[in-house]
């Protein structure tokens, strides 16, 4: 099995719809750090799992410097936004995503 994992820091805003009072109702930023874990039992043609610049064009540029409630339908949580992440990606298993250096969240196919 060959693995790869691409690192991307990511500016962009967001505010939480919550069952809950929370300050994060409100629009606020992050600097998030999130890494994108890929695998495959074979390379493509170009010899690679994924190509690292196709990674960071299709998830930064989609995401970077965003307000991310214009973007998604769903609740922009940390978790849901790992998965979408997940879910862009070709031979991606894993996302793991820091809002903040404290706060991390991650998705994990099964």
């Amino acid at each position: 099995m060959y693995y790869v994992s691409k690192r991307l820091e990511i500016s962009s805003a967001h505010s939480l719809n919550l069952s809950y009072e929370s300050k994060c109702e409100a629009l606020h930023g992050h600097n998030w750090i999130v890494v994108v874990h890929c695998k495959s039992k074979t390379l493509n043609a170009d010899g690679m799992v994924s190509d690292f610049t196709t990674i960071k064009k299709k998830i930064s540029g989609a995401l970077d410097h965003r307000n991310l409630n214009e973007i998604f339908d769903f609740n922009p949580t940390a978790e849901n936004i790992a998965k979408w992440i997940c879910d862009q990606i070709e031979n991606c298993y894993k996302v793991e995503i820091w809002e903040s250096e404290s706060n991390k969240a991650a998705y994990e196919k099964d």
